[in-house]
C-alpha cells in the first residue's frame, strides 16, 4: 500500500493532532489490530472543523452547478486513482474480498459522477415561475419564482456495513455536496484506514478543483461523542446516517432536542419481507430458493436489504423448503465485518431461536470459529409470529425466517409490520392481479416493491428508492439511493417581485442555463 496513514482527522486542508484518546481497527478474520491508532480530535479541532464548514457555505452554495459537477467528477477520479490501497487496507479491516472492494469503489465512484451529471444537467432545482398578472381582478397577481437552496453544512455518519458506498464520500456525502452543502464526515471505527484513504482523495480534489477548505472534513472519535457535538451545533442543518436503530434514533432524538431542530436522515433497521404466492412457489420453489439463498447470504447477510423474512402459505413450498435447506447446509461460513457485527449477529439468532414456537429447520454446517458467522432458518407459526414481538425485529447478517399461515392471514398480517426498506412478492402475474390488496397493502408498509426478483443488489440510478416508513428509516418520504437524495439536503426558496439581473439564472425569464421548468403551471423544456 502506497498511502501512509497518519491516524489523525482531517479539518478542512489540514491534518489534526494526535493528542485525544486513540483506537485502533481490527482484522475482523484474525482478531489482529492494526495499526496506526486513530486519535480522536479534541474539542478546538471539531469546532475548527465546523467553523470551516460555516465559513464555506455562503461560498460554495453560490458556485454553479458546473463548478460544483467538476469537483464531484474530480473526486470519483482521485478514488479510483487510490483503488489499489483502498483493497489493500480494507481486506485487513473489513474481511471483504477483493472483488467486492473493487465493485463498491466503483459504485462509490459511480454515484459521484451520477451527482455530477444531474449538477450538469440543472433541473434537479425544481425552478417554478409564475409570471405577474397585475391587471388580475380583485387582486393583482404578483411575479413568484421558487427553486431548491442548499441547507447548509451537513453531518454524515460513515456506516459498518459499506466501508465506501455508505461512508466517507458515499450516497449521503455525494448528495449533501452536490446540493451545495459543506460535509463533516464522522468516520466509523471499524474501517477508519480506509477512510482516511478516501477522505484524503476528497480533500486532493478540493484543494485541484479550488474548493473552499471548509468544503470537507474527516473526523474519528470512538463512541458517540463527536457525533451528538456535532449534530447539536448550532452550524450543522442536517444529517446523513446509515446504521442501528439505537444508533438513529439517539441522533434523532439530539437533534430534535436543538433549539433549533434540523432533519436526521437515518436509515436503520429492515427485515425486507417476501411473500411467496401458492402457484408460484408450487411451480418454481427451487428457483426460488436458489435466488434467495444468494440474496440471503451475500457478503454474510450484512446489507440492509437483505431478506430476513418468509411467509409461506401453509400446504405449499415443500420443494423451496427442500431446496433451501440444502442450500444452506451446504454453505460455508463467513467472516463478518467486525466483532460488534458479529456478536449482534449471534445474539439476535440465539433469541430468535429461543422463542417458544420457532424451530431451527436448516442451518450452515460447517464449524462455527470464534471469528466466522454460518447461515440459519427458522420457521414458526403466523400466529406465533403476531403474539412474539421479538420475532419481527432484525438479524444482521444470513439468517431468516419463514412464517406459515394462509393466504389470507399473510395478507392481513401486512399492515402489522414495522416499516421496511423493501417487499418482495413472488407470483404469476395472475396471481398478482388477483391479490391486488397485498400489493396495496405491501405499498403502504415500504419504500420499494419488488415482483419475482430479490432485494439486495441496489440499483444506483434516478428513480431508485432506498428508504421507507420508520424505524427502517427516520423519514420515509426520502431516499439515500438515487438523484432524488439530494432533495434532502434542499430547501424551497420564493422570490417575489425580483428584477431579473437579480434573480438566480434559473429563474430568470432568459433561461442562461437551459433547465426544464414548470411556467405558469405548464412544463417547459430547457430549449423554449
Amino acid at each position: 500500500m502506497s498511502t501512509e496513514l497518519s491516524g489523525t482527522s482531517i479539518i478542512g486542508f489540514s491534518r489534526g493532532l494526535a493528542n485525544g484518546s486513540a483506537s485502533h481497527a481490527v482484522n475482523p478474520a484474525s482478531g489482529n489490530q492494526l495499526e496506526p491508532p486513530y486519535h480522536a480530535p479534541d474539542d478546538d479541532e471539531v469546532a475548527r472543523a465546523i467553523e470551516l464548514a460555516d465559513e464555506a457555505f455562503p461560498v460554495y452554495s453560490a458556485l454553479p452547478g458546473v463548478r460544483r459537477a467538476a469537483f464531484l467528477r474530480g473526486i470519483a477520479d482521485a478514488i479510483e486513482a487510490v483503488v489499489d490501497d483502498i483493497v489493500a487496507r480494507g481486506q485487513k479491516e473489513t474481511g471483504l474480498h477483493e472483488p467486492r472492494l473493487r465493485g463498491e469503489t466503483a459504485r462509490t465512484s459511480g454515484q459521484l459522477r451520477m451527482f455530477a451529471a444531474l449538477l450538469e444537467e440543472g433541473s434537479w432545482v425544481d425552478a417554478r415561475i409564475e409570471r405577474a398578472q397585475p391587471d388580475r381582478e380583485p387582486q393583482p397577481k404578483p411575479d413568484i419564482r421558487a427553486m431548491r437552496r442548499p441547507l447548509g453544512p451537513v453531518a454524515v455518519f460513515c456506516a459498518s456495513n459499506f466501508p465506501l458506498a455508505f461512508s466517507v464520500a458515499g450516497g449521503d456525502t455525494a448528495s449533501a455536496l452536490a446540493a451545495g452543502c459543506p460535509v463533516l464526515v464522522k468516520a466509523h471505527h471499524a474501517h477508519p484506514g480506509v477512510a482516511e484513504i478516501v477522505g484524503a482523495a476528497v480533500v486532493r480534489a478540493a484543494q485541484e478543483a479550488g474548493m473552499p477548505e471548509g468544503v470537507f472534513s474527516l473526523l474519528y472519535g470512538s463512541g458517540r461523542g463527536v457525533g451528538i457535538d456535532l449534530v447539536k451545533h448550532a452550524v450543522i442543518q442536517a444529517v446523513g446516517f446509515t446504521g442501528s436503530r439505537s444508533g438513529g434514533t439517539a441522533l434523532m432524538a439530539a437533534a430534535a432536542s436543538r433549539p433549533q431542530p434540523i432533519p436526521v436522515y437515518a436509515e436503520m433497521s429492515s427485515i425486507n419481507p417476501v411473500v411467496l404466492l401458492p402457484e408460484k412457489v408450487d411451480a418454481d420453489g427451487e428457483a426460488i430458493a436458489e435466488g434467495l439463498f444468494a440474496s440471503l447470504t451475500l457478503g454474510c447477510g450484512q446489507f440492509c436489504t437483505n431478506p430476513g423474512l418468509i411467509f409461506l402459505p401453509s400446504g405449499h413450498g415443500e420443494g423451496f423448503i427442500r431446496k433451501l435447506r440444502e442450500l444452506v447446509e451446504s454453505a460455508p461460513s463467513g467472516v463478518m465485518l467486525s466483532a460488534g457485527i458479529l456478536q449482534a449477529y449471534r445474539d439476535s439468532v440465539a433469541a430468535i431461536g429461543g422463542t417458544e414456537g420457532v424451530e431451527l429447520i436448516a442451518h450452515c454446517l460447517s464449524k462455527q470459529t470464534a471469528h466466522r458467522a454460518i447461515s440459519r432458518v427458522f420457521s414458526v407459526k403466523l400466529r406465533r409470529f403476531l403474539e412474539e414481538p421479538r420475532l419481527h425485529h432484525e438479524m444482521f447478517g444470513p439468517a431468516t425466517l419463514i412464517v406459515h399461515g394462509s393466504l389470507e392471514e399473510i395478507i392481513a398480517t401486512v399492515p402489522e409490520l414495522e416499516g421496511q426498506l423493501t417487499a418482495t412478492v413472488h407470483g404469476t402475474e395472475d396471481e398478482l392481479r388477483r391479490h391486488a390488496e397485498l400489493v396495496s397493502a405491501l405499498e403502504r408498509r415500504v419504500g420499494r416493491l419488488i415482483f419475482n426478483g430479490f432485494p439486495t443488489g441496489v440499483e444506483v440510478c434516478s428513480s431508485m428508492v432506498h428508504g421507507g416508513p420508520f424505524p427502517s428509516t427516520s423519514d420515509g418520504r426520502s431516499t439515500s439511493v438515487g438523484t432524488m437524495a439530494i432533495g434532502r439536503f434542499c430547501r424551497s426558496v420564493a422570490f417575489q417581485g425580483f428584477p431579473q439581473d437579480a434573480l438566480p439564472d434559473e429563474l430568470k425569464d432568459a433561461n442562461p442555463l437551459g433547465i426544464h421548468r414548470l411556467v405558469d403551471g405548464v412544463q417547459v423544456a430547457g430549449s423554449q
